[in-house]
């Protein structure tokens, strides 16, 4: 399975760390944030990364190189920052003809248990797609993706920052996506700030009545945001 990592922004919340270095390359107990991104991935049965990169991308290349781990790295570029949707749209010439779905995973997230049961979940037949998920507090689900689902775990609705939350399931930086993704990002208008929402497409592909399914992700979670984020990471890891 191929595994995208969108990698590219710069990291503002963790100024001054990131004046010089990429989010990537911060230091998380002694490693870059990106090799326990590359873990995870690896670890779930990927054998192929794309990493989009954009801020200070030079460093990153230069850290890792073209293997990860004996794993091909393809670095792709995002010249422009604008939203989740337009990272993964870089991968597009590169998986558009791939009849396998691929995986993506942030790359500022650090997962205590592993990704493996919404890549299990996005092979079984009758499965077009998987959204990670956990369960937040009314407050985080209100800066977040939302979704929205069946009593099934069947996706029915995904909904970027609500300022009602109709739930406080939330997206975790962790899908399994088909190639159909990429049309659908592309008719995909930017949204208030600007960004090509991934939450659009995936709407897009349930109106077309694909299977978008929910999978809660094992385990505590942390999205590197801010510096004191670095310490409950350190946290995860170390319990692993």
């Amino acid at each position: 399975m191929n595994g995208v990592v969108p990698a590219a922004g710069k990291g503002t919340r963790l100024r001054p760390r990131t004046d010089e270095i990429p989010k990537g390359l911060v230091d998380v107990a002694g490693r870059p944030l990106l090799s326990y991104v590359f873990d995870q991935l690896l670890e779930s049965g990927v054998t192929q990364l794309y990493v989009i990169v954009g801020y200070k991308a030079d460093q990153i290349i230069r850290e890792f190189g073209d293997t990860y781990n004996g794993v091909s790295i393809t670095y792709l570029y995002q010249r422009e920052q604008r939203g989740l949707g337009h990272a993964i749209l870089q991968a597009e010439s590169h998986l558009q003809d791939s009849d396998e779905p691929f995986v993506v995973l942030n790359g500022d997230n650090i997962v205590g248990g592993t990704i493996q049961e919404p890549i299990t979940v996005g092979r079984q037949p009758g499965v077009d797609a998987v959204i990670g998920i956990e369960t937040a507090d009314q407050q985080t689900a209100q800066q977040t993706g939302v979704v929205v689902t069946d009593e099934d775990g069947q996706v029915t609705n995904v909904i970027e920052k609500p300022t009602e939350p109709p739930t406080t399931q939330i997206t975790t930086g962790c899908y399994v996506l088909p190639t159909e993704i990429f049309p659908a990002l592309r008719l995909v208008q930017p949204s208030d700030r600007g960004e090509i929402e991934l939450a659009d497409a995936v709407d897009l592909l349930i109106s077309a009545r694909m299977h978008v399914q929910a999978v809660p992700i094992e385990g505590p979670r942390v999205n590197v945001n801010i510096p004191e984020d670095i310490t409950q990471a350190e946290k995860v890891i170390s319990s692993r």
